[in-house]
């Protein structure tokens, strides 16, 4: 990111015969203004009016000529547009001040014409001084009258009315108008020649205060594209620049409008006072939000004001002391914009077609130097490009056979095989996982822990205790000794006598919990979190556990032979 600076701001003061010089004075440095009343003796002896107010700006142009302005205002901001800054100047004022002069200029005069042709005679000598790069230059022209959007340059034959309305769209990359036409310009003559559809397609009014009143706001934007002509640098940088001409605030009582006029004054006022709003939110450090969304101005130019942006106001006023009062109002707005801190940065993107042919390029590079480096260290010829289906077949064959025993080692050729290898590997391990499961599924019966009516019918055929513990744990020892259930235990034996059918259950569970368990399938079941229990060859299990969940009471079933009994499954974890 750029590094956070003030918008500059200045004063520019329309001549006239009627200067108040007893009323307005300006500061030695010509950056101050100081504004003074007189009080009104009609309220009185005790009369707390505020007759002094003194206002610090950058600059204060006075009998200033159209050149001094644009060397003054915009010069600066137009030579960093061609460096990636993104740049912004505003006209702001009363109606009839002089912004449109100030901005556009006359056209009678070619010495009087304004910041925005000179800017566009600026650009195009800069790219002429600049044969290194390949600039493209392109326009836009936006019109906001009565809270909507117009395309000022929509009256050409190859563009036309648009169907849609525009509207106003945020990304990333920052505000841009939707529908709103955008047009190159290769030479001075082409952009001009759309300057000049663009004003007469302004819409204008005549009131007391200005027979050629601007009764909408105006953007026009020139957007720029600079790619170096050297194939290997794929970094481009962009920018805009907004050149912002509003239309003036009126007092009613001064003005006299009426009906239509009227009613876009209204709007004018609104508008800029939902400016005014936005730029004190600006800078004020406490407020998180800036409304931005009251208006289709603030809207537009929300990357603009205290954006990434180069920020410059010219506030016009009059010298006149019957107009004091807006004077006054113009110059605090120009007080607060310059407490707006902008973080202007260099816009930079990366031409993807550019990028990949000079990542092809060291690519061939990078095998060459390996090439040599082999042919240098007398190795074979090593092949460096990416696997095809049989190679990576013959890793998977060699893969298996090492783990089998009967290849020694794996050769290494290059790391694109080393790691084709250790992918082999864990893709050979995952079958085996796969296989092991498989083979598990088709010889034990699986329980899940939370089954608790699977796990009762389990308990009540002798295979668990009350407390969960399995009949037939290995000690962890590698020896098959059962853990005999709680209830036999020593010491825990009931008081009451044993019934024969007791006594032949309990030693039909010894000898079955006795029977022993080897240590291979002991590894592999107690990895489970799952109670695996073999399969039955004369009582099937699974049909007496599925009884135990529809009844969820299963009284234990003793076979009548005591060969059958003793077939009864073990529990192996």
């Amino acid at each position: 990111m750029g590094t956070r600076k003030k918008v500059q701001a200045f004063v520019r003061v329309r001549p006239t015969d009627d200067f108040a010089h007893e009323m307005i004075k300006y500061g030695e440095d010509n950056k101050s203004i100081d504004i003074h009343l007189k009080k009104d003796t009609r309220r009185g002896v005790v009369n707390n009016q505020q007759t002094d107010w003194s206002f610090k700006l950058d600059g204060v142009l006075h009998n200033a000529s159209q050149d001094l302005v644009y060397e003054t205002v915009a010069k600066d901001a137009v030579s960093q547009a061609l460096d990636g800054y993104n740049g912004t100047i505003m006209c702001y004022g009363q109606t009839g001040a002089g912004k449109t002069y100030t901005m556009t200029g006359a056209t009678e005069n070619y010495k009087h014409r304004g910041i925005l042709p000179r800017a566009l005679q600026q650009v195009f000598r800069m790219i002429e001084e600049r044969p290194t790069h390949a600039i493209t230059v392109r326009v836009s022209y936006l019109e906001i009258y009565n809270e909507n959007l117009f395309d000022l340059l929509s009256t050409l034959p190859y563009v036309g009315p648009s169907v849609t309305p525009m509207t106003i769209v945020e990304n990333p990359q920052g505000i841009f108008i939707k529908g709103l036409s955008v047009h190159l310009t290769s030479q001075e003559e082409d952009a001009f020649s759309l300057l000049f559809e663009g004003e007469t397609n302004r819409i204008i009014a005549s009131h007391t205060m200005n027979k050629n009143s601007s009764r909408s706001h105006c953007i026009f934007t020139i957007y720029m594209e600079a790619h170096s002509r050297t194939l290997s640098d794929e970094k481009y940088i962009t920018s805009k620049i907004n050149l912002v001409d509003l239309a003036g605030s009126e007092r009613l009582s001064k003005t006299g409008s009426e009906g239509r006029v009227l009613k876009e004054a209204t709007y004018i006022n609104k508008s800029l006072s939902f400016l005014e709003q936005a730029i004190i939110a600006l800078g004020d450090q406490n407020r998180d939000h800036v409304p931005f969304r009251q208006s289709k101005l603030t809207h537009a130019l929300k990357d603009s004001l205290g954006g990434n942006c180069n920020m410059v106001l010219v506030t016009n006023i009059y010298g006149e002391a019957a107009q004091l009062d807006e004077t006054l109002s113009s110059l605090r707005f120009a007080s607060r914009m310059k407490l707006v801190t902008t973080e202007p940065a260099i816009n930079e993107k990366y031409d993807a077609e550019r990028m990949v042919k000079n990542l092809e390029k060291e690519l061939a590079l990078l095998k060459q130097e390996l090439a040599i480096h082999d042919s240098l260290s007398n190795r074979t010829l090593v092949n460096y490009d990416p696997m095809d289906e049989i190679q990576i077949a013959e890793i998977n064959s060699q893969v298996r056979r090492y783990l089998e025993g009967t290849l020694d080692e794996i050769d290494i050729i290059n790391l694109r095989q080393i790691q084709e290898v250790f992918n082999q590997f864990r893709v050979v391990l995952s079958q085996q996982e796969q296989e092991v499961e498989s083979a598990l599924r088709r010889k034990y019966t699986l329980i899940d822990k939370n089954d608790f009516a699977a796990i009762s019918a389990v308990q009540k055929v002798g295979l668990m205790d009350i407390e969960g513990n399995l009949v037939g744990e290995p000690d962890g020892q590698s020896f098959g000794l059962g853990v005999a259930p709680f209830s036999v235990k020593p010491g825990k034996k009931p008081k009451t006598k044993k019934t024969p059918k007791d006594q032949f259950s309990s030693s039909a569970r010894k000898e079955g919990a006795s029977s022993p368990v080897s240590g291979k399938d002991f590894d592999v079941a107690s990895i489970s979190k799952t109670q695996l229990i073999p399969s039955s060859k004369d009582g099937d299990l699974k049909d007496m556990l599925a009884r135990e969940r529809e009844t969820s009471s299963i009284e234990p079933l003793i076979s009548d032979s005591p060969k059958e009994e003793l077939r009864a499954p073990s529990t192996i974890i």
